[in-house]
């Protein structure tokens, strides 16, 4: 499940946190928010960020051969 959670402290600064998005893409799902905010003080990746994405493929690969004996 993706989640983002803020955090507004009363000095105006906003903490972001971001979970359940695998890999770089937290980057594109926050950018419009983020632009919105203002400027980005810090930014510390979480484990999620250094995951790779799983991809599934449902590709079959088959070789046949024929042979005269």
């Amino acid at each position: 499940m993706e989640t983002l959670e803020f955090i507004i402290y009363p000095d105006g600064r906003v903490q972001e946190k971001v979970t359940g998005i695998v890999g770089a893409s937290c980057a594109e799902v926050t950018a419009a928010i983020e632009a919105q905010l203002g400027q980005v003080l810090n930014q510390e990746p979480t484990s999620e960020y250094f995951a790779n994405q799983l991809h599934q493929s449902n590709q079959a690969n088959t070789q046949a051969t024929y042979s005269e004996w």
